[in-house]
C-alpha cells in the first residue's frame, strides 16, 4: 500500500471534515464543496486522517509540504547520533607520559559523548597483581569522572582487565556544543585556516597516536 495521502480527486468520500490553510476548523462539508475552496486557495485538499469518520482533509500546498518534509527528515538523520564505543588499552606498570597520553584520548572521546572500553593488559607475573589494574582503573575513572562515570566496573577477563567509562553527556548534546564551538572559532579567525580543517587535522594527529601508542602496546604484549 501506498504510503502517499490521497489529494484532490483521489479522496472518493461524500463528505469530509475541513481544515483551512491556517489550521481553521471549518467542519464537515461535502467533498465538491471542499475542492471547490481548494480551487478557490490555489491549494490541494489533502486527506491527512484517512480512519476518521468522516475523513479529516486539509487545504495545502502539497509539494511544499512534501518538500519541507524531506528537508525535515533529512536533517534528522544529519542530526541523529549513535553512541559508539571506543577502546583505549594499558599496561600496569604504564610510565607517566603514556598514562597522559592514554588519558587525553579517553578525554576526547568522552567529550564526544563516546563510551570509552578501557583493557588493561597483563604480561606473565603481572597477572598475580591484577590490584595493579585495578588502582590504574580507579586513577583514570577519577582523573576524567568531571567528563565521564564508570558504567562498568572493573572486572578480570583471562589475562585483561575491562572497565567501560560512560559519557555525561549524549552524543547529541556534545555533537551540538562541538558545533558552537565551531561557529565561534570561525568568528574569531580571519585569514587563518577554516575549523573544520584544523578540527579534523587534529582528530587525526590524535587517532594516529593513539593507533600507533595501543600498536606499541600489543606489540608488547
Amino acid at each position: 500500500m501506498s504510503a502517499e495521502p490521497r489529494i484532490n480527486d483521489r479522496i472518493r468520500v461524500p463528505e469530509v471534515r475541513l481544515v483551512g490553510p491556517s489550521g481553521e476548523q471549518v467542519g464537515i462539508v461535502p467533498l465538491a464543496k471542499a475542492l471547490e475552496l481548494a480551487q478557490e486557495y490555489d491549494l490541494d485538499l489533502v486527506e491527512v486522517a484517512a480512519t476518521a469518520r468522516p475523513p479529516v482533509c486539509k487545504l495545502m500546498d502539497y509539494g511544499k509540504f512534501k518538500y519541507e518534509s524531506a528537508m525535515k527528515a533529512r536533517e534528522a538523520r544529519k542530526n541523529q547520533a549513535h553512541t559508539v564505543i571506543k577502546e583505549m588499552k594499558l599496561r600496569p606498570k604504564i610510565d607517566p607520559h603514556d598514562y597522559d597520553t592514554k588519558k587525553g584520548h579517553v578525554v576526547r572521546f568522552l567529550k564526544q559523548g563516546d563510551k570509552v572500553k578501557i583493557t588493561i593488559m597483563f604480561r606473565g607475573r603481572e597477572q598475580s597483581r591484577p590490584e595493579l589494574g585495578y588502582r590504574l582503573l580507579q586513577r583514570l575513572a577519577e582523573d576524567v569522572q568531571e567528563l565521564g562515570f564508570i558504567e562498568s566496573n572493573p572486572k578480570q577477563d583471562g589475562r585483561n582487565m575491562i572497565m567501560v567509562l560512560g559519557p555525561h553527556k549524549k552524543k547529541t548534546e556534545a555533537m551540538a556544543e562541538a558545533r558552537e564551538a565551531q561557529a565561534a572559532r570561525k568568528a574569531g579567525r580571519s585569514g587563518e585556516a577554516p575549523a573544520d580543517d584544523a578540527d579534523s587535522a587534529d582528530s587525526a594527529i590524535d587517532d594516529a597516536a593513539a593507533v600507533q601508542s595501543e600498536a606499541q602496546a600489543q606489540a608488547d604484549a
